[in-house]
This record gives C-alpha cells, sequence and structure tokens, in this order.
C-alpha cells in the first residue's frame, strides 16, 4: 500500500504508531508527521525485542534476539489510516504491523498466532467473529487505592459519579475506532467493565491492544491510574478478559439456528472446553493472575459450561440468531490478546474439524461438585502443563512459546524471592 492509502488528518503534526508487545501493551514511537511518507514507504525501525520483553522493561537473550546478534530491528509499518486524537489536538494515532529487515514476518511476533488461526478458518470457510469484555480499576496516582468507596456494581448513581472519566472513556475510543457497546461500574469500588462491540477476530484483537493503551491514556488525563492487573486487591474482585465467540458465512451465524446454539457451535464449545485447561498459560500469565481464581468470585474455577450461568467456564448465550454466542470467562485481563484468541480459536477449530462433543452441562453451581476439570490454580502448574503440550508448541510456534516460558519462569522465580509485608508483620516480631 502507498502513502496516500495512510493520508494523515488535517493539522497532523505527530503520529503515535506501536504493535502490541509480548503482553499485548502497546508500544511504540511518536514520528512527526513530515516522517510519516518515508514511514508509510520504508517503515520505522525499532527494537524487534519488543517481542521478548516483560512488563518492566527487562529483556533476556533469545535466539531472535540477543547480544549475540546486537538486538536487531525490525520496521513498523501502519495498518490503518492514523486517526486523530479526540484529546490531543494535532495528534493522530495509528496501530501497526510488523516486519523484519528481510521483508519477511517478524518469527517471535505474537501477532502473528492469531493471523495463522485467522488463515486457517478462514480456508475452512468461516469468518471469526468475537466480543470483548474487559475489566479495569481506576486508582488514585499516589495511594494506588480506588477513590470511589463500596461496592456498586451496575450502580446508576456509581455510574454517574464516573461519567467524568466513563464518558470521555466511551467517546474517544469510539471516535478511534473502537466501538464501545456499554460501560458500568464493576463488582468492587473503583472497578469497570467496558465492552467492545463484535467484530472480525484480527480487529477485536488489534482494539484490544489500543484500548488498553488509550484507557490508561484518558485515566491519566482526568486523574486516574487505570490498571489492568489482574488482582490488584486480594480481597476484591478480580479483572477478566472475557472473550464472545460466533463463525458466520454467507452473512449468517454458524453456531445458531432457531435461536439456539447448533452442532457448530457446539462442537466449537467442545474444542474449548478440551483445551482449556491445557492453555492457561495464555489466559493468566503471571503469578498474580492465578490469584483471581477464587470460589463464588465470578471467575471460573474449572472448565465447566452451562446456559446463561456465570459459573462455567463457558456460557453459552442464545436468542436471536444474530446474538447466539459462547463466551469464555477465564482470561485475565492483563493478559496477550493475540496469544488469548490464536489459542482459543484453534482449539474451536479442532472441535468441528474432529465432531468434538462438550461434556455434561452445568445447570447449577459450577463452584460446588462440578465433574469437569479445573483450572490450574497456580503459574507454576500452567507453565508445566504448556511445556508439554503439543497444541500450545504448534499454536504458538516453539521460539515464541520459549519466551512466555522464560517470562513466566522469570515471574514465578521473582515473586517467591520476595518477603512480604504480610510475612514481616506477623512474623518480625512474634518470633
Amino acid at each position: 500500500m502507498s502513502f496516500s492509502d495512510f493520508s494523515l488528518p488535517e493539522g497532523t503534526h505527530t503520529v503515535v504508531l506501536g504493535v502490541g508487545d509480548v503482553n499485548g501493551f502497546m508500544r511504540g514511537k511518536r514520528i512527526p508527521a513530515r516522517q510519516w511518507e518515508r514511514t508509510c514507504r520504508d517503515g520505522n525501525a525499532i527494537i524487534a525485542a519488543l517481542f521478548a520483553m516483560d512488563m518492566t522493561s527487562d529483556v533476556w537473550d533469545t535466539p531472535y534476539c540477543s547480544f549475540d546478534n546486537g538486538y536487531v530491528d525490525m520496521h513498523m509499518f501502519p495498518l490503518h489510516v492514523p486517526i486523530a486524537s479526540p484529546w490531543e489536538p494535532g495528534v493522530a494515532i495509528c496501530m501497526a504491523r510488523a516486519e523484519g529487515l528481510d521483508h519477511q514476518p517478524v518469527p517471535i511476533d505474537p501477532r502473528n498466532v492469531l493471523l495463522r488461526q485467522v488463515e486457517r478458518a478462514a480456508a475452512m470457510g468461516f469468518e471469526v467473529k468475537v466480543g470483548t469484555e474487559l475489566e479495569f480499576y481506576l486508582l488514585d496516582p499516589k495511594t494506588k487505592k480506588p477513590t470511589f468507596n463500596s461496592n456498586q456494581v451496575y450502580g446508576i448513581n456509581r455510574s454517574a459519579e464516573m461519567e467524568h472519566v466513563l464518558g470521555p472513556i466511551r467517546e474517544h475510543l469510539t471516535a478511534l475506532d473502537i466501538p464501545i457497546e456499554q460501560s458500568n461500574p464493576e463488582y468492587a469500588a473503583g472497578q469497570v467493565e467496558v465492552n467492545i462491540r463484535y467484530d472480525e477476530a484480527m480487529k477485536a484483537a488489534d482494539r484490544v491492544v489500543l484500548f488498553r493503551a488509550m484507557v490508561k491514556e484518558i485515566a491519566t488525563q482526568h486523574g486516574y491510574l487505570a490498571t489492568f492487573m489482574a488482582k490488584p486487591f486480594i480481597a476484591e474482585s478480580g479483572s477478566g478478559f472475557h472473550t464472545h465467540y460466533s463463525l458466520w458465512k454467507d452473512n449468517k451465524n454458524q453456531f445458531a439456528q432457531d435461536g439456539k446454539l447448533n452442532g457448530t457451535g457446539r462442537a466449537f464449545m467442545a474444542g474449548l472446553q478440551l483445551r482449556m485447561v491445557e492453555m492457561s498459560l495464555a489466559t493468566s500469565t503471571t503469578p498474580n493472575a492465578y490469584r483471581r481464581r477464587q470460589p463464588y468470585t465470578f471467575c471460573p474455577m474449572n472448565a465447566s459450561w452451562g446456559y446463561d450461568n456465570r459459573t462455567v467456564g463457558l456460557r453459552v448465550i442464545e436468542g436471536p440468531d444474530s446474538a447466539v454466542r459462547i463466551e469464555k470467562r477465564d482470561a485475565a485481563a492483563d493478559c496477550n490478546p493475540y496469544y488469548l484468541l490464536g489459542c482459543e480459536i484453534a482449539a474451536g477449530l479442532d472441535g468441528i474439524e474432529q465432531k468434538l462433543e462438550p461434556g455434561p452441562v452445568t445447570d447449577g453451581n459450577a463452584y460446588e461438585d462440578d465433574p469437569a476439570t479445573p483450572l490450574p490454580l497456580t503459574l507454576d502448574v500452567a507453565v508445566e502443563l504448556a511445556r508439554n503440550s503439543d497444541f500450545m508448541k504448534e499454536v504458538y510456534g516453539t521460539d515464541r512459546l520459549a519466551i512466555v516460558l522464560k517470562q513466566a519462569d522469570r515471574e514465578i522465580a521473582f515473586v517467591q524471592d520476595q518477603v512480604t509485608a504480610v510475612e514481616t508483620e506477623r512474623y518480625l516480631e512474634n518470633f
């Protein structure tokens, strides 16, 4: 594509261009508008270790990026026409794709995991559509605590209290081509859920990367710290990342028959159920994320499924044919959307190809005596499952899986090597 395909909004002096890193958070550069034509033609150079860099920006040697090869560059190219920032005059915002210096895909780019599954679905005659729901906290940037008191989930008055920041989030993100369907206070003081309308899977994942970056930016402008950390407060609700799946062909939902989930939908769900435990590293990537998995918290504990049941891992939602879908509820809000959707779509397509059937439906409380396979409750268990999984090796690829396993091992060691404030308070004077 040429420069004319990515022309800048009138009055633009700076373009924000970025990609999703190994954790699916946006990193990139601010580029003067006078350099934009060259960027569209030649790309913008940036270190490829973005795809092997932890959340603190620490790096380690990998086969693709190392001190032996000088930590090589890659190039960013725009994915779409830059969109004017609604809150920063003269600035336009644009998601990028990565390309190696050899003009080939970067082998450790997480986005290519999802791209492969989208192409696989297309070869089967399907377009995958995904709706995403993300939860996050709005906190005081100094105290790191909520500024709102008490749990007022769905409270209209609490919504009005938060409107000075949630209103701009909804309006500005919609202006950035992230169609927001709704927002509401969630199940803890200061916690919020924002839902993005369903769309083609790659577009949905790209939007999540941009969404998280822009929510944090808008929140800062209004005096808040926005965090997608999975479990910032042990006694409060964790933040999840729910995904809603349907497959489409000829403008028809292939999961629906007379408003009910059909055989294709059941097979897709059976694939998800089969791999749900095994793919836990894609859904929850830090030790903290596994603190979400507690009974009676609306976070699933096992690979159960049910109809309109918020205690299960896979929730079937029926209604008009266009709305029939499968909601997967176990992911944490801070996981990588490319790895998450890539694994989930791969599992679902396997289910269709293998004509799988899901296990018994859960009609009641999935937290009590449910026969479904339990989900891992610690990161070390998820790491071992992924390390020994042919499915994860196939979906991620060897090098990408090695990077996320190494990051997980490092996080486990870091957390284990701490003496916590709780331990000091309980034991220092009493022993």
